[in-house]
């Protein structure tokens, strides 16, 4: 079984070598030594987010402190090429639900969506609350799933916004989610092994309006149906990027 992981503190592994003691603090530390009960001798690893994985040994453990010794140290390249995941606000967490799965199936870059049919509006004085939720559950799933490279999670943007982005980038494959496509996957799949970075993007409970539709198109998008049947808002996107990580080799 891999060892459980845990995120470091700012800088904490950017020169640790092996026998260097480290000591980890407050929420990290905590869910370590309250949660998962881990003891002295045991192992453990110590991530950055941005690549670089530290193998340690439990040396000290009380509450909301530990100390530990650097057994190895590593520096893992980021996952290529480069996932984006756009979801649309859902009502009844189904946003979240997409987003802790799209980080356990590899997500680079996971972009909140403001869609013109979306139940739930992001209000300005809900907004932080929101993010915190969204963050909390990125970070819940990278820790899961064991990855030393941890999802960006970007602000979050209205249907006018994310058409700009999709023409500021025209270097991602970007793809609109909607029964409409007339292309199926197995069309593009040549073309993902050379790209550098694909992006999918996922209507709300109302689905996708066909102004939005128009507007993303025009900035470059493609729309790509997932097939005859019909997917949840927190469904569609993980089964995206699933059949984009086979599709393009990360799984090999």
């Amino acid at each position: 079984m891999t060892n459980p992981v845990f995120l470091a503190g700012p800088g904490q592994l950017a020169t640790a070598g092996p026998g260097d003691p480290l000591e980890i603090t407050g929420d990290a530390a905590r869910h370590a030594v309250t949660v998962r009960r881990l003891r002295a001798g045991e192992t453990l690893d110590l991530v950055d987010g941005a690549g670089t994985r530290a193998v340690c040994e439990l040396t000290r453990g009380e509450k909301d402190t530990m100390s530990v010794t650097v057994l190895g140290i590593s520096h893992e390249p980021a996952p290529a090429p480069r996932f984006t995941l756009v979801q649309a606000l859902a009502k009844g967490d189904r946003d979240l639900q997409a987003v802790e799965s799209a980080t356990e199936l590899g997500v680079d870059r996971v972009i909140p969506w403001q869609a013109e049919r979306a139940v739930v509006r992001l209000k300005p004085e809900r907004a932080a609350r929101t993010a915190a939720k969204w963050d909390s559950t990125l970070t819940a799933a990278a820790k899961q799933s064991r990855r030393s490279h941890w999802p960006e999670l970007a602000p979050p943007l209205t249907s006018g916004a994310l058409a700009e982005l999709i023409a500021a980038e025209p270097d991602t494959a970007w793809y609109v989610l909607h029964e409409s496509g007339s292309r199926g996957w197995r069309e593009h799949t040549a073309a993902w092994a050379a790209a550098t970075s694909l992006a999918v993007i996922v209507g709300p409970e109302g689905g996708i309006s066909d102004a939005e539709t128009a507007r993303f198109t025009a900035a470059g998008a493609e729309v790509l149906s997932l097939g005859p049947l019909v997917m949840r808002t927190s469904t569609a996107g993980p089964a995206a990027l699933a059949a984009f990580a086979a599709g393009t080799g990360r799984w090999d």
